[in-house]
């Protein structure tokens, strides 16, 4: 078990420079390790983490000698473990976080123990920021609108969560109508280095949103995980990740005039998208840095998960510091971050000569070769230069159907639907823009791209132009302190008189909250829909949107534009004016002025002079602390809100959104001990390439699902079922949803494709839940068999917590993804895999057959990756690989899964 820390001896005092002392500290210079000298800045980070934590338990002094030879260690795969500084979490992921820990504390009180020592023992900032919907745009009145739908839709969620927040230590809850997560974490929440208790160590974070990413902007290393991952951080376990890659990214020069960061970031994601980067941090570095604000930094580290890089890591220099400050932290805090960093040579100098990194790959970019661009009209790295949009907008009106195809027959790319809108006549063509929206953390963290949207609009209206009024136009910007410096700049009126309201402050058009279009353009678009299944030659119109987002896939943004463009601030102003993507900004006006003159691009554009002026006289600190101290005290729909006050949560058995789960209802403080697997069915049997997608509960319920059976018996009418996102609180739900994917393919139904499976014993074909219900019922276990590659594609904690429900016992597949097999075993399901050259076809294996597999009984007598053989009742014997694959994994399993793990121990070290 765990000892006391072999690297006490570099344990050192940070002094402060006028006298007194910061705090305690590890000294990665005390080692005197050459190699230390020459590792990326994110490396570091990981370093400091596992010296900080080493107890020759869960993290081992052979880990933190893996991560001192990165250089040769990085190409070979090795694991390490990792111990994040804190945890961020949005409402989606929150709800069942905060449903585990209430449910641990009502376990830990059965049992005897305190169960107000159950408190998340890292710190968790949770944002609510996912629920705001487009309902009501182009009006003064919109944000209190949409905040009201939004409380009507979401009360019992947001009241579940507001106890939490007074329940729990250690946890910070956002209300909704704060921001968006990302922009928070970067304006706020974000410490950069932690001093906890008089020891100090850099802050690093893991988020259950892919775009945690953007704090990587601050000089903070932090990702995306699973929910299961992040509640593990959040009860202090290590987290296991492969020692990654390192790609340098060198950047030269300066953008030139009227080029913006959002151009800038399109360019880099094609270029690390062309390079290859999943898995890998990318690390940027060079003298182009000192011209690259932090807001720029931040853009570029959001889409991360865009060019599939782990990270997009910006190393804490004076740009940093400037930013700190105009944030409002205060200036002891920035002394102590870079006292801190200095000491642990994490701080970059750049009036020093710069020690050579090693770098796995190097790419190198001139700023001043970046062009104005957009991307799309279905992928984030499709970037189209502004010069060459007309052109290609055509060519993808004529491409086969793709990513960058809508096989629009010539004879009928010119077409126009006459519909009318309010009483006016109007018409819609292919390419013309109908929802145009300022949205996302990516950009609205950005005060030159904001400010620079509102100055094209000022010109735009003195020059007389004007939205057309069925345009779908919205601001939604991440944080407060946007509509701040938009007021005190005096151009907010010009963004309202374009249609530009604020709708809300929260992800909306860039998640696919962009609620309804008006139904005379909605009919416009699918005129010919009908007409279509008769004739084959008419297709609807292509209609396009333009956000100012990082995901623009298909059938995301809006089921009804089927072209959505990823596009700076600026740009969306622009094409909202033109109306229409198809225009080349060039040589076509974007339309008539007050006295019939013709107006163009280049009249509404403003230079980054007069961008940059605006800037200084309208973004300050005050803003940001003003802002931030009100996040705190909520806002009257979340202050009314009236939840109990008890520690332990008082579970509703009729609610259809929060319900207590069961993974602790058998439990007794003694662990179960390592159990085998006895004559079990098999539930599912897939080949290759099975996603969390297939496994995992997403999307809408459909009217015909286990899920809606469930509903609809509760009183729920079809048009309340929400998504199953929205409910990710009710394990009933959930694991009514687990295979329920209209594209499972599930080789026991011979070929047909659907979320339904055979009951062995009867050969009825049954739902995947109904049958794993049955085979529950009558007393049987259940495996699933698989082919390579089982669990790939976006962690999800569902994936894994439903199987466990369903009764699944042990996973066998060819190939397992890193984090699915974590959290398998994370919810006490054995992985196995199949020897190499092996697969159930090969073995002759048809899934009809009943499984048994021994493990012994006690875990001294067993070790991570070890043989095992798995037995069936036709006679059949193969041995395969047991994927438990640390000693700490083993310790999870032997107690029946990772929360029961946490749980014990917390009462034996209480005792």
């Amino acid at each position: 078990m765990a000892s006391e820390n072999p690297f006490k001896s570099i344990l050192k005092t940070l002094e402060k420079p006028g006298g007194g002392q910061f705090g305690k500290y590890y000294s990665l210079p005390a080692l005197d390790d050459p190699r230390i000298d020459k590792l990326p800045y994110s490396i570091k980070i990981l370093l400091e983490s596992a010296i900080r934590n080493c107890d020759e338990f869960e993290v081992k002094s052979k880990d933190v000698e893996k991560i001192i030879d990165w250089e040769n260690t990085s190409p070979k795969q090795v694991e390490i473990p990792f111990k994040p500084a804190r945890v961020l979490l949005q409402d989606f992921t929150g709800v069942p976080a905060v449903v585990d820990l209430a449910c641990m504390r009502d376990a830990m009180n059965r049992l005897g123990g305190n169960s107000n020592k159950i408190n998340p023992l890292v710190p968790v900032d949770l944002v609510i920021d996912h629920s705001v919907q487009v309902d009501v745009a182009r009006s003064e009145n919109a944000v209190q609108a949409n905040m009201e739908f939004e409380f009507q839709r979401n009360k019992e969620r947001f009241g579940f969560l507001k106890w939490g927040s007074n329940a729990f230590h250690n946890m910070l809850v956002v209300p909704p109508g704060s921001g968006i997560v990302h922009q928070v974490n970067l304006e706020y929440l974000g410490r950069v280095v932690f001093n906890t208790d008089g020891m100090l160590y850099p802050d690093s974070v893991v988020g259950t949103d892919s775009h945690t990413t953007m704090i990587d902007g601050l000089g903070v290393a932090g990702w995306g995980v699973g929910g299961i991952e992040a509640e593990a951080a959040m009860l202090g376990q290590p987290m296991s990740m492969v020692l990654p890659g390192v790609v340098g990214f060198k950047l030269l020069g300066r953008l030139r005039d009227g080029v913006t960061a959002t151009d800038l970031v399109l360019t880099v994601t094609q270029m690390l998208r062309k390079h290859g980067v999943v898995g890998k941090f990318v690390e940027f570095y060079g003298e182009g840095m000192s011209e690259l604000s932090l807001a720029d930094r931040a853009t570029i580290a959001n889409m991360s998960p865009e060019y599939g890089a782990t990270m997009g890591f910006f190393p804490v220099d004076h740009v940093t510091l400037q930013y700190l400050k105009l944030t409002g932290r205060s200036d002891d805090t920035i002394a102590m971050i870079e006292s801190y960093l200095r000491a642990n040579n994490m701080f970059v100098d750049y009036t020093e000569p710069q020690v050579e990194r090693v770098y796995s790959s190097s790419l190198e970019l001139n700023l001043e070769d970046v062009e104005p661009c957009i991307s799309g009209p279905k992928r984030p790295h499709d970037r189209v230069p502004l010069r060459e949009m007309k052109a290609d907008w055509f060519a993808c009106l004529d491409n086969r159907v793709g990513f960058k195809g809508f096989a629009v027959p010539k004879e009928s790319q010119n077409k126009a639907v006459d519909f009318t809108f309010h009483g006016t006549p109007a018409q819609l063509r292919h390419g013309d823009v109908v929802i145009a929206a300022i949205t996302s953390c990516t950009n609205t963290s950005n005060p030159s791209v904001m400010l620079g949207a509102a100055l094209v609009a000022k010109k735009a209206c003195e020059l007389g132009l004007e939205v057309k009024p069925w345009i779908k136009t919205s601001l939604a910007p991440g944080s407060g302190v946007v509509t701040k410096y938009l007021q005190r700049s005096g151009l907010q009126k010009y963004l309202n008189q374009l249609g530009f309201h604020i709708v809300g402050y929260g992800c909306t058009t860039c998640i696919g909250n962009s609620g309804d279009l008006d139904e005379a353009v909605a009919s416009a678009i699918t005129e010919n829909v009908t007409k279509l299944l008769i004739l084959y030659i008419i297709p609807d119109i292509v209609a396009a949107a333009v956000l100012s987002g990082n995901r623009n896939f298909e059938g995301r943004v809006h089921p009804l534009t089927r072209a959505n463009y990823l596009a700076s601030p600026p740009l969306v102003v622009a094409y909202a004016l033109a109306g229409t993507v198809n225009i080349d900004f060039e040589t076509e006006p974007i339309g008539l002025g007050k006295d019939g003159k013709k107006i163009f691009f280049r009249d509404i554009w403003p230079s980054n002079e007069e961008v940059a002026n605006v800037v200084q006289s309208s973004v300050l600190p005050d803003m940001f602390r003003a802002t931030y101290e009100a996040i705190t005290k909520g806002n009257p729909m979340w202050n009314q809100l009236s939840v109990p006050s008890g520690t332990l949560y008082s579970w509703d058995p009729t609610s259809t959104y929060i319900h207590e789960p069961p993974y602790f209802k058998e439990m007794s403080m003694s662990p179960p001990g390592l159990h085998g697997v006895k004559n079990a069915y098999c539930l599912l049997n897939f080949g290759d390439s099975i996603t969390t997608d297939h496994i995992s509960p997403a999307g809408s319920i459909h009217k015909d699902s286990p899920a809606a059976r469930y509903l609809l018996e509760r009183g729920v009418d079809r048009r309340d079922f929400n998504s199953y996102g929205s409910r990710r609180g009710n394990d009933e739900i959930m694991a009514r949803g687990t295979f329920a994917n209209i594209r499972l393919v599930n080789k026991l139904l011979k070929g047909e494709v659907g979320p339904k499976t055979i009951h062995i014993p009867t050969g009825e074909k049954l739902s995947v839940f109904d049958a794993a219900m049955r085979y529950k019922s009558e007393g049987h276990e259940t495996v699933i068999l698989a082919g390579a590659e089982y669990g790939s594609g976006s962690s999800r904690d569902w994936a894994a917590k439903g199987p466990m429900l369903l009764g699944v016992k042990a996973v066998i597949a060819k190939s397992f993804e890193r984090i699915h097999r974590s959290n398998l075993v994370g919810m006490g399901i054995i992985p196995l895999c199949f020897k190499p050259g092996e697969d159930a076809e090969t073995l002759g294996l048809t899934g009809h057959e009943r499984y048994s597999i021994h493990l012994p009984s006690s875990v001294n007598e067993i070790r991570p990756g070890q043989d095992l053989a798995v037995v069936t009742d036709n006679g059949k014997s193969f041995t395969c690989t047991l994927r438990f694959d640390t000693e700490v994994e083993l310790a999870y399993f032997d107690h029946g899964g990772i929360l029961q793990y946490v749980i014990r121990n917390l009462i034996n070290s209480h005792h």
